[in-house]
C-alpha cells in the first residue's frame, strides 16, 4: 500500500491545535538535493530541524509527529503503527515519491548524499535517466562540477520540459551542448526491478532500441507517483486512476462531498497546476482560508485559480533560467537569466545562489538556530 509522506490535522477549537504527521526528522530542501549530490560540503543545510519551524505560531498550538500514515478515516488518520489520530480537518499535503516509504533522519540522508557524491567522484561514466527539473540539474551540476566526466542523460521524449513552452527545451538542450552533456532522447531505458547498482564493476544501461549505454554509475531520476494512498480507503473515486492525483474542487476540498473538510494541497492535488512551491503555498493558503471560515461556521468559498506556469531551473552551478508560460496562444514566454559571474552579484548573494537558496529556508523555519548539523 502507498503510505501518506504528509498530512496537517486541524482540530476544532477556538485557538485551534495543528498537527503535523510527517515521514521525515527534517524539512528536506529538495531543491538543494541535485547539487548536494553532486558538490560536497553542505549537504547538511539541506536537512531543516522542525523544531522551531512553526515558530510564529502560539505556543504549544503546534505538535509534530514523526510518522508514515496508513489509512485516512472519516474521523481520524491511522498510522502504520497503529496509532489513531482523529481531526476536525485534514488536508493532505504528501506530495509525490516512491513507495513504500520509510521514516528518515538527518544522519542517514546526509551519509546517502556523501554517498553518491564518493561514488560519483569515482565513475567516468555517468548516466542519467529523466530530463526532468532534477535529471537536468543533476547532469548540469556534474558535468560543471567534473568536466572531464562523460555525462549521458536520457529522456524517454523527444522534448525536454514538455510542460513549458518550447523555448525551454532549447534552452536547455543548448546547454546541454555547451557543457558537453550527451543526450539521448526519445528512447526509454530498462531500469532494473531493484534499480541500478549502487557498486560494482561497470554496466550498461539498456534502452528500448537495444542500445547499451556504459555507466559506472546511473541515476533513474523518475517514478515518482502521487502519495494517494492512504485516501483510498474513505474515499476511491476522489484519486485519479492513472496519475494516482487527489481530485479536488477549486476550493481545495476533495471531490467527494461527503467529506468537506478534507482537502489536499500541492504535488498530490490535481490542481491543474504546475508542481512546484509557488502554486502549493497559493493552495495551502485557500485550503487554511477554508478551515478558517469553515470553523467560524461559514461556507467554504476561496477557490484556487492556476496562474501561467513558472520554473526556475539551475543550468550549472553558476546560472539559472527562470521561465514563465504565455497565457495567451501565440504569445512567447517569459526568460529571465541569472549569471553569478556577471559581476552584479555580491559575494554574499553568490553564496546563497550556490547553495540553492537554502539559507532563506533555514532564516525561515529554524529561526535562531546556528548549528546546521543538528
Amino acid at each position: 500500500m502507498t503510505h501518506l509522506k504528509t498530512i496537517v490535522v486541524v482540530g476544532g477549537s477556538y485557538s485551534h491545535q495543528v498537527v503535523l504527521i510527517e515521514k521525515n526528522s527534517h524539512i528536506h530542501h529538495i531543491f538543494a538535493f541535485p547539487r548536494i549530490s553532486v558538490v560536497p560540503g553542505f549537504e547538511q543545510k539541506a536537512f531543516i530541524p522542525l523544531t522551531n519551524a512553526f515558530h510564529a505560531a502560539p505556543r504549544d498550538s503546534v505538535s509534530v509527529i514523526q510518522g508514515i500514515v496508513e489509512n485516512i478515516l472519516s474521523d481520524c488518520v491511522v498510522l502504520d503503527d497503529g496509532q489513531s489520530i482523529p481531526y476536525d480537518y485534514l488536508v493532505v499535503a504528501t506530495g509525490t515519491g516512491r513507495p513504500p516509504l520509510a521514516l528518515t533522519s538527518k544522519p542517514d540522508e546526509t551519509n546517502s548524499k556523501k554517498a553518491l557524491q564518493q561514488r560519483l567522484r569515482q565513475s567516468e561514466e555517468v548516466v542519467i535517466v529523466g530530463g526532468g527539473g532534477y535529471g537536468l540539474q543533476l547532469a548540469f551540476d556534474a558535468k560543471e562540477f567534473y568536466p572531464t566526466k562523460n555525462i549521458t542523460l536520457i529522456h524517454s521524449r523527444s522534448q525536454l520540459m514538455r510542460r513549458f513552452h518550447p523555448q525551454l527545451h532549447a534552452i536547455v538542450s543548448a546547454r546541454a551542448e555547451a557543457l558537453g552533456i550527451r543526450l539521448i532522447l526519445g528512447k526509454r531505458a530498462t531500469i532494473p526491478v531493484g534499480g541500478f547498482p549502487v557498486s560494482g564493476p561497470r554496466y550498461n544501461v539498456e534502452l528500448s532500441d537495444g542500445t547499451l549505454v556504459p555507466a559506472d554509475l546511473a541515476f533513474a531520476c523518475i517514478g515518482a507517483v502521487a502519495l494517494s494512498g492512504p485516501l483510498h480507503a474513505v474515499s476511491p473515486h476522489s484519486v485519479h486512476a492513472r496519475t494516482h492525483e487527489i481530485l479536488v474542487k477549486p476550493t481545495m476540498q476533495i471531490i467527494d462531498s461527503r467529506f468537506p473538510r478534507v482537502f489536499a494541497v500541492g504535488d498530490v492535488a490535481a490542481a491543474n497546476a504546475h508542481k512546484a512551491v509557488g502554486p502549493g503555498r497559493r493552495q495551502a493558503a485557500v485550503a487554511v482560508g477554508n478551515i478558517v471560515q469553515m470553523s467560524r461556521g461559514c461556507s467554504a468559498n476561496n477557490v484556487y485559480v492556476p496562474g501561467a506556469r513558472k520554473i526556475r531551473l539551475s543550468l550549472g552551478l553558476h546560472s539559472d533560467v527562470t521561465l514563465t508560460n504565455p497565457t495567451q496562444e501565440n504569445r512567447e514566454p517569459t526568460v529571465e537569466f541569472v549569471d553569478l559571474g556577471d559581476g552584479t552579484h555580491d559575494e554574499a548573494e553568490v553564496a546563497r545562489l550556490f547553495e540553492c537558496r537554502v539559507q532563506s529556508v533555514w532564516e525561515w523555519r529554524a529561526v535562531g538556530v546556528a548549528d546546521y548539523y543538528l
